[in-house]
């Protein structure tokens, strides 16, 4: 199972994540500051707030929270597939 193992905060909406795989990045979320409930990201100081939940998705109050799988994705580039092959279905041949 993949966990995220650590968190930093970075300028324009980054974040720099390290996964418990050694994949470690920066995952670009500006596509969705602005929008939402990620207006709240406009103050800056909100968004720096960003921290792992008990749960260990990323957070920053109770009504904004990213689910760490879903941020592995974005920074490897992979499909879910790829990344949890039991999510593939078998093809049924005709």
């Amino acid at each position: 199972m993949l966990k995220p193992v650590k968190l930093e905060v970075r300028p324009q909406y980054r974040l720099y994540l390290e996964y418990s795989d050694g994949v470690a990045g920066e995952v670009d979320l500006s596509d969705l500051a602005g929008r939402g409930v990620f207006a709240a990201w406009n103050d800056e100081q909100f968004f720096r707030k960003a921290h792992f939940s008990a749960s260990r998705h990323v957070s920053w109050d109770d009504d904004i929270e990213l689910c760490a799988n879903s941020l592995y994705l974005r920074l490897t580039g992979k499909t879910p597939e790829e990344v949890f092959p039991e999510l593939r279905s078998e093809t049924v041949g005709a």
